[in-house]
């Protein structure tokens, strides 16, 4: 498949997602937002990737190009293409889909658990995740789940914390894209965010364990894998029609 991906800010690329994706032989291409690089046409793309940032939505007096962005997103799942967002992408994705994005009543930095929503034991990602699991967290906006929208997790400190739309758009508020070298850029670059608050650990807290990473990369994988397999599978049987 031909994937775009829509980049924010040069410090938070696709992490782990690259190296899967170019290994099953997907091609890549991306718009560097932040660089002024203009948007693809719908049709030269599979799949849309749409990753975090520290803006929020509603910048768009900052950042001007956020209003073309989500007209785009909108238009990539009216026609059908399949849709990941993370952090920022996943809020984007909801707005695109009528829900309200806000400022959260507190940050998430670091690692913490998320918990399975009951309804999403019956969705296209089931087997990829387990009950509960320890993920990465960097945001201080969140989202309502949209209308039709599939709950997926939630978190002590964030109640949605991801949805699924249509077994073809998914939305991911924490990361499992990132890497201990990612992590580290995000300190590196949005350490001021570090205020000590209830969930936000600090950065020698966020790198002392490696195999964090490792493991939430994993899961990436299996998220990804089993995303392109249910749209694979649905894209058969239609042509089958």
């Amino acid at each position: 498949m031909n994937v775009h991906y829509l980049q924010h800010v040069p410090f938070e690329g696709l992490g782990s997602i690259e190296p899967i994706l170019t290994a099953k032989g997907h091609r890549l291409t991306s718009t560097q937002l932040y660089r002024g690089e203009q948007l693809p046409d719908l049709d030269t793309f599979d799949w849309l990737i749409v990753m975090g940032g520290p803006m929020g939505i509603h910048e768009a007096f900052e950042y001007p190009w956020l209003g073309a962005e989500k007209e785009f997103i909108k238009q990539t799942i009216q026609n059908g293409k399949l849709v990941l967002g993370i952090c920022l992408g996943a809020q984007l994705i909801a707005d695109a889909l009528g829900a309200q994005v806000r400022h959260h009543h507190q940050r998430e930095i670091g690692w913490f658990d998320i918990s399975c929503d009951p309804q999403s034991a019956t969705s296209i990602l089931a087997a990829a995740f387990p009950q509960k699991v320890e993920v990465f967290h960097w945001h201080g906006d969140s989202f309502d789940i949209p209308p039709e929208a599939v709950p997926l997790a939630s978190s002590a400190a964030c109640n949605n914390q991801g949805f699924i739309y249509a077994d073809r758009v998914l939305a991911l508020q924490f990361h499992l894209e990132t890497t201990a070298a990612s992590a580290q850029a995000l300190i590196d670059n949005s350490g001021d965010e570090l205020d000590g608050s209830d969930y936000v650990q600090t950065a020698p807290m966020m790198l002392a364990n490696p195999e964090r990473f490792t493991c939430i990369n994993r899961l990436m994988t299996a998220v990804l894998e089993s995303f392109e397999y249910s749209y694979q599978q649905r894209s058969a049987g239609e042509k089958k029609v």
